[in-house]
C-alpha cells in the first residue's frame, strides 16, 4: 500500500500514475469534490486534514510501505505531518513537488509570507485581486478590508466553506469570485479588466497552478503583482517528475497490491 498525499490536480494525475503501476494506492484529500474525483478513477481515498498522529495510524492500520507527499507547495502543516509519521513508521518518504518558477518584471515584487503582502497591499491600495485561496484570507481581511481607497476581491474556489469564511470576514458579496481553474492568460487578463484590478497577489504554486498566465495577464496590463515564496521545507527525497517518482518507489521495494481498504 502506498499512501498518497493528493489534494492537487496534478497529485491526484501521479495517484492515479502510481495506481497503474500496479500498487494499491490509499489517497489522502481534503474536500469531498477530489475524494470523489478519485473514487471514479478506482482509488482507495480518506477524506480529511489529518494530523501526524492519524498519518501514523493510516500507515500502521493498512501497512504503509511508503508515503508520497505530492501535496499543494503551499500545504506546509500536511507535509510536515506526513513526514513525521513517516519519520516514527520507519517508512521511505518521498516528496513530489511542481517545478518552481522564476519571474521578472518591474512591477513585480517577490515576497517571504502572507503577512508581508498584506503590508505591501495596504501601502498600494486601489483594487486588489487575492488568488491565495481561503487558508490565509483572514490575514489579508484584517489588514485591508477597513481601509478607504482599497476593494479587495477575493477569487476562490466555489465551495461553500469558502463562501462562508468569506461572509466571516466581511466580504462583500460582490467582491467574491467563486471559481475553478485552471485559466488563460486571455481568462484572467478579461476578468483584471473586469473589476479595473490594480494590484494582484498570488503564490509561487507552479505551472500546474496556472501562476504564469495570472503574471503574464497582469504584466500586460501593467497591473503591480505581489508572489508569496514556497515555504523552505526540509524534504530529503524529493522529485519533480512522476517517473522519478515512481522509479524511487521501485528502488524501496514498496509492495504491491494489498487488501483494499472502504472508507465510503
Amino acid at each position: 500500500m502506498i499512501l498518497c498525499l493528493a489534494g492537487t490536480s496534478d497529485a491526484r494525475e501521479l495517484a492515479i500514475e502510481v495506481m497503474k503501476e500496479g500498487y494499491d494506492v490509499l489517497a489522502t484529500v481534503v474536500t469531498d469534490n477530489a475524494a470523489a474525483e478519485l473514487k471514479r478513477q478506482g482509488l482507495q481515498v480518506r477524506t480529511g486534514r489529518l494530523t501526524s498522529k492519524e498519518f501514523a495510524e493510516l500507515i500502521t492500520l493498512h501497512h504503509v510501505q511508503a508515503v508520497v507527499d505530492a501535496s499543494h507547495p503551499f500545504a506546509e502543516e500536511a507535509s510536515k505531518n506526513a513526514i513525521e509519521a513517516a519519520r516514527e513508521a520507519g517508512v521511505p518518504y518521498v516528496r513530489y513537488e511542481r517545478e518552481s518558477q522564476t519571474f521578472e518584471s518591474s512591477g513585480l515584487t517577490v515576497v517571504d509570507s502572507y503577512e508581508a503582502a498584506a503590508d505591501m497591499a495596504a501601502e498600494k491600495k486601489g483594487v486588489i485581486m487575492l488568488t491565495t485561496g481561503s487558508k490565509t484570507l483572514q490575514i489579508f481581511s484584517k489588514k485591508l478590508l477597513h481601509l478607504p481607497d482599497t476593494r479587495v476581491l477575493a477569487r476562490m474556489l466555489p465551495r461553500k466553506d469558502n463562501m462562508e469564511k468569506c461572509e466571516e470576514l466581511g466580504f462583500p458579496q460582490k467582491n467574491i469570485i467563486a471559481i475553478q481553474g485552471p485559466f488563460t492568460k486571455e481568462f484572467d487578463e478579461a476578468l483584471y479588466k473586469q473589476y479595473g484590478v490594480t494590484l494582484m497577489i498570488t503564490k509561487e504554486s507552479g505551472k500546474a497552478g496556472s501562476v504564469e498566465e495570472k503574471i503574464e495577464a497582469a504584466k500586460k496590463l501593467g497591473i503591480d503583482t505581489i508572489i508569496i515564496k514556497r515555504p523552505s521545507i526540509e524534504y530529503g527525497t524529493k522529485f519533480s517528475s512522476f517517473q522519478e517518482v515512481i522509479n524511487a518507489l521501485r528502488v524501496n521495494n514498496a509492495g504491491k497490491r494489498s487488501e483494499r481498504v472502504d472508507f465510503s
